[in-house]
């Protein structure tokens, strides 16, 4: 491989990767270009991941894995619907035991939320409204303030305003410490927040929130080079001379350049309008 292409798995459940995740790829497209990379887009389908697969289809199973394992770093990007959904947990549990850099983006927010839940702090049942109405352990939980009854103005949506828990996260390094950022939301579930003081005690840090200190936004796993989940979707507001900066930090990480943080803060790597 050529030394400077960096191999991304993106884990998803859509089919067709240059339609479904567009502005995923174009986001990884800018943070590799600002970093003196070529990204290299191992398409991942998380249901090839499962044990289900395993044994419908044996060869699809394996080479799934060694496309994950085979690449620098793992992005789960968004989605709605269950299809996949323990491929996912799968792919986020990997990344965590093995320290390779993860990025989850709404969804794979989510993911790293589940899954944690399910193998560190033990709740096997633990797992989104979305995909089990009556699980006991409802890490994530429906937005409480939309109605679930009408099809209708059911996502929160537009740009919204995140602050930073805590000011010296990584998350907030990448965007040159600002006391908040301004992204763009697509999502109707979040992280219940009646978990999250279990979750920080088990290592998964909330480092961003909503104005109202409740719904949380950003999350980073302590003793590991690079695990971040954001709720809200920063490819959105990625742009070729201005790339996302959870983006232009999994690559960072990807190519074990972190300690060029510094250099990308203060706007350098595309800090909030």
């Amino acid at each position: 491989m050529d030394p400077m292409q960096v191999k991304i798995a993106l884990v998803g459940k859509y089919t067709n990767l240059s339609d479904s995740y567009l502005s995923v790829v174009k986001a990884l497209l800018h943070a590799s270009v600002a970093c003196s990379q070529k990204p290299s887009i191992q398409w991942v389908s998380a249901s090839d991941l499962e044990d289900a697969t395993a044994a419908s289809a044996p060869d699809a199973h394996t080479k799934a894995w060694e496309t994950l394992k085979g690449s620098s770093c793992i992005l789960i990007p968004g989605g709605f619907g269950d299809r996949g959904i323990s491929g996912m947990i799968l792919a986020a549990k990997y990344a965590r035991e093995n320290k390779v850099p993860y990025l989850g983006i709404c969804l794979g927010m989510q993911i790293s939320v589940i899954e944690m839940s399910r193998h560190v702090l033990g709740l096997g049942n633990a797992d989104s409204e979305e995909f089990n109405t009556d699980t006991p352990d409802c890490v994530v939980m429906y937005m409480p303030e939309v109605s679930k009854t009408h099809l209708g103005n059911t996502m929160r949506l537009g740009c919204r305003r995140t602050f930073f828990r805590k000011p010296d996260c990584l998350t907030s390094k990448l965007y040159g410490n600002p006391p908040h950022v301004d992204e763009r939301h697509r999502h109707r579930y979040e992280v219940n927040p009646s978990f999250v003081p279990m979750l920080e005690n088990a290592g998964l840090q909330f480092v961003g929130c909503d104005e109202s200190g409740n719904r949380m936004e950003i999350v980073e796993l302590q003793d590991h080079p690079f695990y971040i989940g954001v709720q809200f979707h920063p490819e959105f507001k990625s742009r070729p001379r201005k790339p996302s900066p959870p983006f232009t930090g999994l690559i960072l990480a990807a190519t074990e350049r972190m300690r060029t943080l510094t250099n990308v803060s203060n706007g350098d790597a595309g800090a909030s309008e």
